[in-house]
């Protein structure tokens, strides 16, 4: 359990990381961004080893992967202006 935990917090952050490298512009500030990424990752993580049970390390990077992936998604912004188009159009 405790490697599932720290190799969670390390793909957390570094998937955290690279988000906010990739797309400074369309990210809040970066401790929020780790902090998210972070928090997701063992979320993930955690969901992933109560739903498969111990001994599945790789699987549960996995989950814990893809949810911290989805938790930083939600902190992306739009890119332009949006258009605002009135009722009668």
């Amino acid at each position: 359990m405790i490697w599932e935990a720290l190799g969670s917090v390390i793909l957390g952050l570094t998937l955290a990381q690279a988000a906010a490298h990739r797309l400074p512009e369309r990210l809040p500030a970066r401790p929020h961004v780790l902090t998210t990424g972070l928090l997701g990752a063992l979320f993930g993580a955690g969901l992933a080893h109560a739903a498969i049970g111990p001994g599945h390390l790789l699987l549960t990077l996995l989950g814990a992967a893809g949810v911290g992936a989805v938790s930083l998604s939600l902190l992306l912004r739009p890119t332009g202006r949006m258009r605002r188009r009135s009722a009668a159009a």
